[in-house]
């Protein structure tokens, strides 16, 4: 099969009665059949390449090392909070430009506190209220 590929990369003679009608269209066939099978070796090769990464790392992607992000949340325009896994671990990282930060380290799969989890989320409304009852309070 090898063999073949490489065979159909040489200048093919059998297309060597088309010369003279190719000289006057420019291409002959050849050179298609030639650049075509070319491509399909070259495709070959990166889905084989891709293959025999794949086995040799056990089946696991490039770059996981046994992390795992769960989650994270933007704070501004560059700032994050991010929960990743680690073996049996949870810890809560914080991103800023040019620092990286562990928070917190919580077991795998804690619930969060009751006073967490039964507490309403703000909303813009309410944060709104607050102010302005402040802004009147001190006028």
């Amino acid at each position: 099969m090898r063999s073949f590929f490489l065979l159909s990369l040489l200048p093919m003679p059998l297309f060597a009665a088309e010369t003279a009608a190719a000289s006057s269209n420019g291409i002959g066939t050849g050179s298609y059949v030639q650049a075509l099978l070319a491509l399909l070796l070259i495709v070959a090769v990166l889905l084989g390449t891709a293959w025999l990464a794949r086995k040799v790392s056990g089946g696991r992607m490039f770059g996981q090392g046994g992390m795992k992000v769960i989650g994270g949340i933007a704070l501004g325009p560059r700032e994050r909070l991010v929960l990743v896994e680690v073996g049996e671990t949870w810890l809560v990282i914080g991103i800023v430009p040019g620092q990286i930060r562990t928070l917190h380290h919580l077991p795998k799969g804690a619930p969060l506190p009751e006073d967490l989890a039964a507490a309403p989320t703000p909303s813009f409304t309410t944060w709104l209220q607050s102010v302005s009852e402040r802004r009147n309070n001190n006028a």
